[in-house]
């Protein structure tokens, strides 16, 4: 029997869901500016819908990056907060993972290309492939545009799926715009579900952390430097 927390606020949107042995609730709104205000009302709105204390789960999940430096920074601070007050453990989750579970799931003989927007003319990359879940092939990346590898990553025997916000920009180039990609679906986020859907198996496995070592991924160090020095 498991019990989950699951929060993301790595990118526009704001999520929280409760997995409940394989049972997912989720609430979620597409709101880039309102993550502190709205992820803590989500996480006791969930947890008071299933009549549980904080204190009776196994673990809490968060979406780790890469994504947004300020929505990472606000996930880690409030999972750590809650994971101490709670004397929970805490299962980080790749952002990008979590964007290619649920096209994965309906889709499990496919590969999905993760391309999301890192601004800066860069993007966040990685490739998955279906083993049970989302299973990373290679690196999460952070890429000049010219420079992400999609090229190197599409596999003749593998029904390919584009997913992020990144591809918008990537399909100015003509030789991508005419791949044949079964699925592209450039509003794929990173949802709480999809989390709590990782971080789960991650969980029985044995992958969590205290609560002092809760970090965010952020791929662009440099940023997280010179925003926090």
């Amino acid at each position: 029997m498991s019990r989950l927390l699951a929060i993301d606020t790595s990118g526009d949107a704001c999520s929280a869901a409760l997995w409940c042995d394989g049972v997912v609730t989720e609430q979620f709104a597409l709101t880039p500016r309102d993550h502190t205000r709205l992820i803590l009302p989500m996480v006791d709105t969930l947890l008071g819908q299933a009549g549980l204390a904080l204190r009776q789960l196994d673990a809490i999940a968060f979406g780790r990056g890469p994504g947004s430096f300020t929505g990472l920074r606000i996930s880690a601070g409030v999972v750590q907060g809650l994971a101490f007050g709670a004397g929970l453990p805490v299962v980080p989750v790749s952002s990008l993972a979590a964007v290619a579970q649920p096209a994965l799931r309906a889709h499990p003989g496919a590969r999905a290309l993760v391309c999301m927007d890192a601004r800066m003319g860069e993007a966040y990359f990685a490739a998955y492939e279906w083993h049970g879940a989302a299973r990373l092939l290679g690196a999460e990346l952070l890429a000049p545009l010219a420079d992400v590898p999609v090229a190197q990553c599409m596999a003749a025997d593998r029904v390919l799926l584009a997913l992020g916000s990144g591809w918008p920009l990537l399909t100015r180039d003509p030789a991508l715009a005419a791949a044949a990609f079964a699925v592209m679906e450039p509003a794929a986020l990173p949802r709480a579900a999809a989390i709590a859907e990782l971080a789960a198996a991650a969980w029985r496995r044995g992958e969590s952390v205290p609560a002092h070592q809760v970090e965010p991924a952020y791929l662009r160090e440099q940023v997280a430097w010179q925003k926090g020095g």
